[in-house]
C-alpha cells in the first residue's frame, strides 16, 4: 500500500474530514457535532466517530454523570491533519468559485 492510499484509508469518506475540522477548536459533545456536521445521520456520525477513535485521531471521554456526558477531542495525530484539511478546504472553495464563474 502506498502512503497516499494509507492516508485516505484513515481519513477518507464523506464525513471524516468534516468531523475532524469541527473538532479543530477543541472538545465537542455528540449533540454539538450532530448540529455542526450537516447532512449526516445519527448512525453514520456514531460510525465515523468510532472509526476516528479506532484510528487514534480522536479521543472519546465518558463522564460517569447523570445524564451521561461524552466528549470528543482531537489527538495530537488528529491535530497534525488540520493544516492539510485547511488546504483541502481552500482548494475546494477555489474549485466551487471556478464552477460558479463558469456557469
Amino acid at each position: 500500500m502506498c502512503a497516499v492510499d494509507y492516508a485516505f484509508q484513515r481519513i477518507g469518506g464523506k464525513h471524516k474530514g468534516r468531523v475532524i475540522y469541527q473538532l479543530r477548536n477543541g472538545i465537542k459533545r455528540y449533540g454539538e457535532l450532530r448540529r455542526l456536521v450537516t447532512g449526516i445521520t445519527a448512525k453514520m456520525l456514531t460510525q465515523v466517530l468510532r472509526e476516528l477513535e479506532d484510528d487514534e485521531l480522536i479521543t472519546r471521554t465518558v463522564y460517569l454523570e447523570v445524564p451521561p456526558r461524552v466528549e470528543y477531542e482531537l489527538t495530537d495525530t488528529g491535530r497534525e491533519l488540520l493544516p492539510f484539511i485547511r488546504l483541502l478546504a481552500d482548494w475546494g472553495k477555489q474549485q466551487m468559485e471556478k464552477e460558479i464563474i463558469a456557469e
